[in-house]
């Protein structure tokens, strides 16, 4: 009899260290979602800063080295790779990067950190931040639109022109 109960009691034990871990792998995989289905927030708005010399040359976070003539931004709310188009909200001016590296540090509440040539085309490499509207572009390029304005006269009803104006005849 006592053997059967130890044999249980040992039973019971192994089935308990069995299950634990069971459960947790379950649960931590239920808990972890596949990277495809995460979305970042938009993060339209808000302020950009830029780095450059002290950064050339250095590895970024897709593998390539930084170069800072080059229209790239890092940023963590886009995937590497994603086109952005970012406009100064202080002097109208845009540009369009290309996400290769990670940062700005999220403390700092910035949403994205461009190249010192995105910068420059800014027009904040004085300032070193400034607002930002950050816009992802889809596949296609981003063209200026052609715009061409002319005059044209409007045509003019002479009935209705005679109705406006009142003659000398006509007392008023």
């Amino acid at each position: 009899m006592q053997t059967k109960l130890r044999i249980l009691g040992w039973m019971f034990v192994v089935s308990l260290l069995w299950t634990s871990p069971m459960s947790a792998a379950i649960a931590k995989a239920n808990t972890n979602k596949p990277k495809a289905l995460q979305t970042p927030k938009p993060r339209y708005t808000g302020v950009a800063s830029w780095y450059g010399l002290d950064r050339q040359g250095k590895k970024m976070a897709n593998g390539k080295k930084f170069d800072r003539r080059a229209f790239t931004a890092a940023c963590w709310y886009y995937p590497l790779g994603t086109t952005l188009h970012v406009v100064n909200l202080n002097n109208g001016s845009a540009v369009t990067v290309t996400v290769t590296d990670r940062g700005p540090n999220l403390r700092l509440h910035r949403v994205v950190d461009l190249s010192e040539a995105a910068a420059q085309q800014l027009g904040y490499i004085d300032q070193g931040l400034t607002k930002v509207f950050v816009l992802p572009m889809g596949k296609g390029n981003l063209e200026h639109a052609e715009f061409e304005a002319q005059l044209v006269e409007p045509a003019v009803d002479e009935a209705l022109m005679a109705a406006a104006v009142p003659s000398a005849d006509m007392p008023n």
